[in-house]
């Protein structure tokens, strides 16, 4: 019996050290564009897991090896999602090496702009009381639908929606998906990263005026040239190949973000207010103008809280198994960044209008310190203020450029069944930057009209995740969940035609350009 138990304990010994054999591996790794490999799954638990050496020590060796063998095959296949081949090809699933740290530094940057410089414009029209109320329910509001993004990203067992357009598709059909996700998310991309160019390069501009000083040429740059200028260097950074490799640009204009929005804001209530200030709402000489101004107002806000089209995207870049899904650490993330872009958006919404009321220029909060104080504040400051700026104005074109340059090569390889050559991804990004440019030097108001902006870009962040996720999950009918979702998905879409309506009024009024406010 002795001799039995060794020559068996002496069997499942080597066993175990046998190798397992090629068809028990995961998926072939694919050689990316970037050099890069394609995603490796990791083992987790299957029922498979009950066979074990120890309790097959009865049979014989051959027939060991193989069961154990089909075990392996059955614990790597058993949780694997079905992948595209051509994703290992493309800009946002090319690397699926991402954490919750790359979430949080991606959400921050998406989620804290220019944009937030505006909402002190929206409560000069809003007042006190609803335009904290305002703000409170769309940032609550936009982080229910978040968390449903986060949720839908991996509904169906088997399949990974990596891309904001595919999960509309799944939801509303293929056609229909595609209409109504397509034109909101391009256009929110593509006229971001426009109005970042018109922002940057204006920034850049100020920013040289205030180091310069008096010792200026006498032919400094023209803003069109600082136009040019800025968006030559969001090419060059635009080289960088996918969604993981900027996280340490998104890690910049996360920090530069926190800390400009900080400056802005103390640097406001720190100076005395203008004497003449007022926190009466601003007054239109007709009661619809005055409508259209609160719904341009609402646009604003809504405005402030894009970021939704590139979540689904962001998700993507991480590794899921049935073990360890990739909405536990995206979840994480995402949780850290919105805390600090409430910290962010609150206080210059609130200290923005406490300092400057209804004085406040359509430019926002950094023109009106410009404006105000630019002879008060020492140059070392201002310059810095304006410089962090643009850090994360560069930053922010390139997170809201990627679902862009995705589409781009998505249709190349789709067409040759190849990954973009170098030169091809390097064309793509050049040519993307330099249409950015155009269009912003021929249509410059683009970036006065974030009320319109937010009202077409409303449903990608408030109404389309609701009707997602009653049609996807479909929870029970007339229960509270199902209630929740219609009348905030019915809302959002009203919502987003008012305040379109609000901001096309708004944009004409105004005379269809925004100007920085130049001090007397």
């Amino acid at each position: 019996m002795d001799r039995e138990r060794v020559m068996e304990e002496r069997g499942e010994a080597e066993l175990v050290s046998i190798p397992a054999t090629p068809h028990a591996s995961t998926t072939p790794e694919v050689l990316t564009p970037s050099g890069q490999r394609s995603p490796r799954a990791a083992k987790s638990w299957t029922p498979t897991s009950l066979i074990s050496p120890r309790f097959l020590s009865p049979i014989g060796i051959p027939m060991k090896r193989a069961l154990v063998n089909m075990k392996s095959y059955l614990e790597e296949v058993g949780h694997l999602t079905n992948l595209n081949p051509q994703d290992a090809w493309l800009p946002i699933t090319e690397s699926r090496n991402g954490n919750a740290h790359y979430a949080a530094f991606h959400n921050l940057n998406a989620g804290v702009g220019f944009q937030a410089l505006l909402l002190p414009v929206a409560f000069s029209y809003l007042g006190w009381s609803w335009g904290i109320i305002s703000l409170t329910i769309a940032y609550f509001w936009q982080l229910y639908t978040l968390w449903i993004l986060v949720k839908l990203h991996e509904a169906v067992p088997g399949k990974r929606y990596n891309r904001y357009v595919e999960l509309a598709q799944a939801a509303f059909g293929e056609r229909l998906g595609n209409w109504l996700a397509l034109f909101p998310t391009a256009y929110l991309s593509a006229g971001t990263a426009t109005a970042l160019i018109l922002i940057g390069g204006e920034t850049m501009k100020l920013f040289f005026q205030i180091v310069c000083g008096p010792l200026c040429s006498s032919n400094p740059l023209t803003t069109v040239e600082w136009y040019l200028v800025f968006t030559s260097l969001c090419i060059v950074l635009s080289q960088l190949p996918n969604l993981n490799s900027i996280a340490g640009l998104s890690l910049i204009g996360a920090v530069t973000a926190i800390t400009y929005s900080t400056m802005v804001w103390v640097l406001s209530v720190s100076q005395p207010r203008p004497p003449s200030i007022s926190y009466e709402p601003i007054k239109s000489p007709s009661f619809s103008a005055s409508a259209f101004s609160v719904l341009n107002a609402l646009g604003i806000i809504a405005f402030a809280f894009r970021g939704h089209n590139v979540a689904v995207e962001i998700q993507a870049t991480m590794p899921s198994t049935f073990k360890h899904p990739a909405h536990v650490p995206m979840w994480r993330g995402a949780k850290v960044a919105y805390f600090f872009i409430a910290m962010c958006l609150f206080p210059i919404a609130i200290g923005g209008f406490w300092a400057y009321g209804n004085l406040m220029p359509p430019g926002g909060i950094l023109n009106a310190l410009y404006g105000f104080h630019i002879h008060d504040i020492p140059r070392a400051v201002l310059a810095t203020t304006f410089l962090l700026v643009v850090f994360n104005c560069l930053s922010s074109f390139q997170i809201y450029s990627m679902p862009v340059f995705d589409s781009f090569e998505a249709g190349y390889t789709s067409r040759t069944n190849r990954p973009c050559s170098i030169w091809v991804r390097s064309g793509f990004r050049i040519f993307y930057g330099f249409i950015s440019f155009f269009i912003g030097v021929a249509f410059p108001f683009l970036s006065s009209i974030a009320g319109l902006m937010g009202g077409l870009t409303l449903p990608v962040t408030f109404a389309y995740p609701c009707f997602m996720w009653v049609l996807i999950k479909k929870p029970p009918r007339f229960s509270f969940s199902w209630y929740l979702n219609w009348t905030l998905g019915v809302l959002g879409t009203a919502f987003s035609l008012a305040f379109s309506v609000g901001g096309i009024w708004s944009m004409v009024t105004n005379g269809l350009k925004l100007k920085f406010f130049k001090p007397s």
